[in-house]
This record gives C-alpha cells, structure tokens and sequence, in this order.
C-alpha cells in the first residue's frame, strides 16, 4: 500500500495544479477572481464548502493521529493540503501512517 500511498500522493498534488495554472494563465494571478470563480454558482459554491469542511475535519484527525501513534511529518501534510489540496495530502499522510505501521511490524517479527 504505501507504493499506492505515494503514487497517489504525485498524482494528487500534479492533477489539481494542471488545472490551477491553466485558470491562472488565462485569469492572472488574482485571489478576488479565484475566490469567485469556485463561488461562481451553487453547485460549484457547494463543492467547495464540501471540501473546505472535508480538509478541516481531516487536518484535525490526521494531527490527533500523529500525536497519538508518533507518525511524523504532520507539516508536510498540512502544506499538501494548503498548496495542492485534499488529494495529495490525505493519500501523504496514508503513506506516512503505513511507513510507521511497517516499521513496527519488523521490530515486532524481529523480537519473535
């Protein structure tokens, strides 16, 4: 899984920017037009409500999480999420869990 973890997390921080530079090349670099632009109508202004809550309610877990199991690297996963979005920092913060989980099975199969 954490091959899968890591390719998803590539793929989840380049998918979004493809799309991200070809609005700003053709819109400029304008916060006011971004902010309208994902409000522009209801379905779009729901999607985006849907996944601010979703990364919110995410970035708490995955920080309790990496209290609670010593999983490092928190950081990083809260800059995915704020520079390429959910899609690379949820499938990022998977890879660090199961980087934790697979060293802890070799320690435990090593003392058996």
């Amino acid at each position: 899984m954490k091959r899968f973890y890591l390719l998803m997390t590539v793929i989840g921080g380049l998918v979004p920017w493809v799309f991200f530079i070809i609005w700003f090349a053709q819109n400029g670099v304008s916060p006011s037009k971004f902010i309208g632009a994902i409000f522009v109508n209801p379905a779009a202004a729901a999607f985006t409500i849907d996944l601010v809550i979703a990364s919110l309610v995410f970035l708490v877990w995955s920080f309790l999480q990496s209290q609670e199991k010593s999983i490092p690297g928190w950081p990083f996963v809260l800059i995915a999420n704020l520079t390429a979005g959910l899609s690379m920092a949820l499938p990022l913060f998977l890879y660090f869990r199961e980087t934790i989980r697979s060293t802890e099975t070799k320690t435990t199969s090593e003392r058996f």
